[in-house]
């Protein structure tokens, strides 16, 4: 098993598409890319949201490279959400919605680089890849009830309106693997 931790807008979003993914064994919706919490204990979603911890709301994928590889894991990143705009996705705005690779190891960061260049370089987007590369120091799992959010809440109006469309896209464009 390796893991990949991802940021690209709300966890939510990125959770539901990753287990779907072939290959993909866990998916863990938390925090990451700022500063330790005072008192030593795990950030709360209230002080993320409100930007007092430099957190990005991530993903920590637990992922068998043998089905899968982490380049075919940041294609899927790259391509199911916008890597072009600055602290938000969609109707969602704030540092903690920043596209952002957390990479566990060189190799890691080398290969965000790549994926990252060959989009640029196929210029798939209109707009730069804004995307942070940054080493992973310390991932703190969201609260239990962020934990596959869209399979527990489809309904919601959120799930509807931003969360399925992605899935959705994800499904279109990646069908083999899709799981």
């Amino acid at each position: 098993m390796e893991t990949a931790v991802l940021g690209g807008g709300c966890f939510w979003c990125l959770e539901a598409v990753y287990l779907h993914v072939r290959g993909v064994e866990s998916v863990v919706s938390g925090y990451a890319g700022g500063h330790p919490p005072t008192g030593g204990e795990n950030p709360t979603y209230e002080e993320v949201s409100a930007g007092e911890t430099g957190h990005a709301e991530v993903i920590k994928i637990g992922f068998d490279p043998q089905e899968i590889s982490y380049e075919d894991i940041l294609h899927v990143f790259f391509s199911v959400h916008d890597p072009t705009t600055l602290n938000r996705q969609g109707s969602d705005v704030g540092t903690q919605y920043r596209s952002i690779i957390l990479y566990a190891d060189e190799q890691q960061r080398n290969t965000a680089e790549l994926v990252r260049n060959e989009f640029t370089d196929q210029k798939v987007y209109e707009n730069p890849i804004v995307t942070e590369l940054v080493p992973l120091d310390k991932f703190y799992p969201a609260e239990e009830y962020h934990q596959r959010y869209f399979e527990k809440n489809p309904d919601k109006a959120y799930c509807q309106l931003v969360v399925a469309p992605k899935l959705s896209k994800f499904k279109k464009k990646f069908e083999k693997l899709y799981k």
